[in-house]
């Protein structure tokens, strides 16, 4: 089916805006604020010195709905997203489906805003591509961040400098479990199949071709830790997956899979939505040869033998963390540019959708000529 067209959802071409004035209060604009977007915008509101001045979406809902998360008296709203990025906000936040993310990415780096993208950078290989070619196109000036919060957490940073520090010797193994309910997902399975494109879109985190799939759009966070944790990017990958309970859409329900990173080190990724309701299990956990170490959105846990062990909770959520470093490096005129690192985990995450797939191993370089 034809997916809407890009005169529906995209627009003309964008100029270029003002750099962000050292240890100013940047503006922010929001693009696409549904869940995240407005999460994401909210906690920028509310934690940062920066101003959300600018909202867009295709839905007046979800644009009054955003207004009141974010406590926001007169934002300029949009319908569409190139005029918000022909705007003098300094820092954009893209938060839309997945399957727009490398065409509204690659319109945002030419504009010359800072960029704050929601993962996963895309939902394939050439929307991935497409994404590392233009962070390494960008702006040497401009902050380009993606989703992946665990990276700027207190907590994931203190696990990694004890991973980095050798007290647990060499690292052989990962293994991240992303267990949790359909939530309402289970209630969609009742559901008619869509009629229409928007109809389809509007559901868009049911789809595989719009979504990427329950490993790439939501186990990703696991793998991006993998792939913190272990060095690196895998080489290979073998996986199982399928449908076990009948929803609307076509996203898996569960996968395993199981990848090699250079040096024979093992990573394991299980993920479901097959928990009951409320149920969440979200952690990772990496074996040395001398210690084990155990992250999650609300504690860390360091443990080696003949010494005390090491648990401490989070003090807040790690959404808070990264989006206080991304305004502060944009107000302090530090510069980050994470857009291929952020592309790699994404296509890490669909070398394991490939692999599941084709119910065989599949190496990187394989996934990269697909």
């Amino acid at each position: 089916m034809t997916i809407l067209t890009r005169r529906t959802l995209l627009a003309a071409p964008a100029s270029l805006a003002a750099q962000t004035t050292a240890n100013s209060a940047p503006t922010v604009g929001v693009i696409g604020v549904g869940n995240r977007g407005s999460y994401v915008g909210a906690t920028i509101a509310k934690n940062t010195p920066a101003r959300v001045v600018a909202l867009c979406d295709l839905f007046d809902e979800k644009l009054e709905a955003a207004k009141k998360a974010m406590g926001l008296e007169n934002p300029t709203l949009y319908k569409d997203y190139e005029k918000l990025l022909a705007s003098d906000v300094d820092v954009v936040v893209i938060a839309t489906p997945v399957f727009l993310h490398a065409e509204h990415f690659e319109k945002a780096v030419k504009s010359g805003k800072h960029i704050y993208l929601e993962k996963p950078a895309a939902g394939d290989v050439e929307g991935c591509k497409r994404i590392m070619r233009a962070a390494d196109a960008a702006n040497r000036k401009i902050n380009i961040t993606l989703g992946f919060q665990r990276r700027y957490s207190e907590l994931y940073m203190k696990a990694k400098q004890k991973a980095d520090s050798g007290d647990a010797g060499r690292i052989y193994m990962g293994a991240a479990r992303f267990i949790k309910s359909g939530g309402a997902w289970n209630e969609s399975a009742k559901l008619p199949p869509p009629t229409n494109d928007m109809a389809k879109v509007v559901g868009w985190n049911a789809w595989k071709s719009l979504n990427g799939d329950l490993i790439v759009e939501n186990n990703i966070h696991s793998i991006d830790c993998l792939n913190w944790f272990l060095g690196g990017r895998p080489v290979s990958a073998i996986g199982a997956g399928g449908i076990t309970i009948s929803r609307q859409g076509d996203n898996r329900d569960h996968n395993f899979v199981a990848y090699e990173y250079p040096g024979g080190i093992q990573g394991q990724l299980s993920g479901a939505t097959l928990a009951p309701r409320g149920y969440r299990d979200v952690v990772e956990q990496f074996f040395g040869e001398l210690a084990f170490i155990e992250t999650s959105e609300n504690h860390w846990r360091y443990r080696k033998a003949g010494t005390p062990e090491t648990f401490e909770k989070t003090p807040r959520n790690n959404t808070i963390d990264s989006m206080t470093a991304f305004i502060e490096r944009i107000r302090t005129g530090k510069v980050e540019n994470v857009g291929v690192r952020g592309a790699e985990s994404t296509l890490t995450a669909i070398l394991g959708r490939m692999a599941m797939e084709k119910r065989r191993e599949v190496t990187w370089d394989e996934m990269m000529k697909s």
